[in-house]
């Protein structure tokens, strides 16, 4: 009985892992995108992870299985509820993330912030505003109150530019 595991991996090792992985064998699922990356002097489409520091391993929940995984280059440790023991993840979570990827669709990954919490742009032109998380009509919105004025002003974020207060 195999179950798919989150992986923790060591900083910029996320395709190294997942190559030495599938090496020996072991069917992994690293979920990534390509993003236009921008240098001085040059623009290139890079493949970045989609959650930067980890991948999935589908593995039998075994001691044995779980140190093989472990004693791959890059690898940190396997996450989990309860320390020790890795915590599986949803065969239908890995399965609805391979459609989004495979669709092709833009995908922007956000925070587990719930809408009204109060969050802070980390990066962009509004860095250092703090304000209001909000959605309408299907988009997240950056909200700063006014409250003396009764009134919000609010832009559309991207999740990567904002984190919680």
């Amino acid at each position: 009985m195999f179950h798919w595991f989150a992986l923790y991996v060591k900083s910029r090792h996320e395709f190294v892992a997942s190559s030495e992985l599938k090496q020996k064998g072991i069917e992994t699922f690293l979920p990534s995108v390509m993003k236009l990356n921008q240098w001085k002097d040059r623009k290139k489409l890079v493949e970045f992870p989609l959650f930067p520091g980890y991948l999935f391993v589908h593995v039998p929940p075994s001691p044995e299985e779980f140190l093989n995984v472990l004693k791959t280059k890059g690898a940190v440790t396997f996450v989990s509820l309860n320390p020790g023991t890795p915590t599986p993840v949803p065969d239908s979570d890995v399965n609805s993330l391979k459609l989004i990827i495979e669709s092709g669709q833009e995908i922007d990954v956000y925070p587990n912030l719930k809408e009204g919490t109060i969050v802070r742009v980390k990066k962009g032109l509004l860095i250092g505003a703090e304000g209001i998380l909000k959605k309408k009509e299907n988009q997240h919105l950056f909200l700063v109150n006014i409250d003396i004025l009764g009134r919000s002003v609010g832009v559309k974020v991207y999740a990567s530019e904002i984190e919680a207060a």
